[in-house]
């Protein structure tokens, strides 16, 4: 499906330069001279290079549908992740190369939507949340709380985050999966 390319939005997946890109980031530019344009930060999906680029809108760039399919986590072995089809219960094994930081997140029993294009899988989609315990991080020191200041923590997966100062050893947060930023604690 073509597109303008001021049409282009967070997430979306195009092909552009012969491979296949995902919009990270966008932002509307006006310069002083000539025409306005949409700069766009993409992420190829085959080798996760990225690249800014771009975009007028008397430009036409081809949007692309993935193929998503939900799919289980089952467990990780390795390097091999396996995920088990939710209808026809057919398991995949997916090489951790594929996944990259993303199975850092990954909890027996998920619920991950696979992505694939024209038959190749080229990743997966995770949920926005996830709750995890805190395992390492700084105790709270008397005052601290009075300003806005986050201390660093190493979650049960082995990510490194910041939490606020109230936040303890054995606490249970909610991280976003994205970029592994704190939330919120999680509901006990």
């Amino acid at each position: 499906m073509r597109i303008n390319g001021n049409a282009i939005r967070p997430g979306n997946v195009i092909e552009h330069k012969g491979g296949l890109w995902r919009a990270v980031k966008i932002a509307h530019t006006q310069p002083g001279k000539g025409g306005a344009y949409l700069q766009v930060e993409l992420r190829n999906l085959r080798d996760g290079s990225k690249l800014n680029e771009r975009f007028r809108a008397s430009e036409n760039v081809e949007r692309v549908r993935l193929d998503q399919k939900e799919h289980q986590f089952l467990f990780g072995d390795g390097d091999s992740f396996t995920f088990m089809d939710s209808e026809s219960y057919e398991q995949i094994e997916l090489n951790a190369d594929l996944l990259g930081d993303q199975a850092a997140y990954l909890q027996d029993g998920m619920t991950v939507s696979i992505e694939s294009y024209e038959g190749s899988i080229l990743g997966i989609s995770l949920p926005e949340h996830v709750s995890l315990e805190v395992g390492e991080t700084e105790p709270v020191v008397k005052g601290q709380t009075a300003a806005a200041s986050y201390k660093p923590a190493v979650l049960s997966n082995g990510v490194r985050t910041s939490v606020p100062p109230f936040v303890g050893i054995g606490d249970v947060v909610v991280v976003s999966t994205d970029d592994g930023g704190y939330v919120k604690r999680a509901d006990s």
